[in-house]
């Protein structure tokens, strides 16, 4: 196997399962829940080192540590996120018959600590990694935020699935500020924008001349952009992406995905206890 198809599948692989790893760790009971974030944080705070040491030298292996680090990293928000212990101010639903701006002003306060929390680590990515040879890990994050805040911009104006599966109980409200609609006017634009880099990271794999360290760090970056494409796709396909990581969803407990359900006034902060010593 080629070192760019054996990159790509490595990428497909640690895509697959570390998703699949933090929807699984979020639907464990309190106490496991909180150890699992302790060690998450541990594991996020390790890989931000090695993003820094490895960013002064471009090898193959380093691409792939880096790679890796960067998604350990991501990991630790989307945990956060999904846990209920960083996500925005706003934790109701939204108001019926909300709309335009000020629907979109509460939308952004569900989300915002979680939105400048994404952005403060991506600063320190680049920071620690500003010149240096390999950009592989800040790739990564800026690949894995752009194209997350694409998701979310289009789940905002609609699409046709919104995988409320993936929403544990305790942010069923959030499914409130989604909206449900066969396309919206950004998704096109998405798609095509992030196609076209995907394209021209490819060109540059494939060039003969590229030393293999490139190789296959521009090859990492490049499959985890055509994931995001593909989940972009999968937005608004009669497909349902939950189904790939049935193994992690089985022991949670389904949201309500009927709209009167998540209007109503919900309690937030079942695990407001998540860190908090027994």
């Amino acid at each position: 196997m080629s070192e760019l198809a054996l990159a790509a599948v490595f990428a497909v692989f640690i895509w697959w399962f570390s998703t699949g790893l933090v929807l699984l760790l979020d639907r464990l009971p309190h106490g496991a829940l909180r150890w699992g974030h302790w060690l998450s944080s541990l594991l996020a705070l390790t890989a931000f080192v090695a993003l820094a040491h490895t960013a002064s030298e471009s090898s193959v292996a380093n691409a792939y540590c880096a790679f890796t680090c960067a998604l350990l990293v991501w990991g630790w928000h989307e945990l956060s996120f999904l846990s209920g212990w960083v996500t925005g101010p706003r934790k109701t639903a939204l108001p019926t018959g909300l709309s335009g701006w000020p629907r979109f002003v509460e939308s952004v306060r569900a989300i915002l600590w979680h939105e400048l929390a994404i952005i403060a680590v991506g600063l320190a990515v680049v920071t620690v990694t500003w010149g240096q040879p390999n950009q592989v890990g800040t790739q990564t994050f800026l690949v894995l935020w752009v194209m997350r805040t694409s998701a979310k911009l289009n789940l905002f104006l609609g699409v046709r699935n919104l995988s409320e599966e993936f929403l544990p109980p305790h942010l069923a409200y959030l499914q409130s500020f989604f909206r449900r609609r066969a396309m919206n006017a950004l998704l096109p634009f998405s798609v095509l924008g992030a196609s076209a880099v995907l394209i021209w990271l490819v060109m540059g794999a494939a060039d003969p001349a590229t030393p293999a360290a490139a190789v296959v760090g521009t090859a990492l970056v490049a499959t985890m952009l055509a994931l995001a494409i593909v989940e972009h796709l999968l937005l608004v396909l009669p497909f349902p992406s939950t189904a790939l990581w049935r193994w992690a969803l089985r022991g949670g407990t389904a949201v309500a995905t009927r709209r009167p359900a998540v209007a109503a006034h919900v309690n937030l902060e079942p695990h407001e206890d998540l860190f908090r010593t027994r």
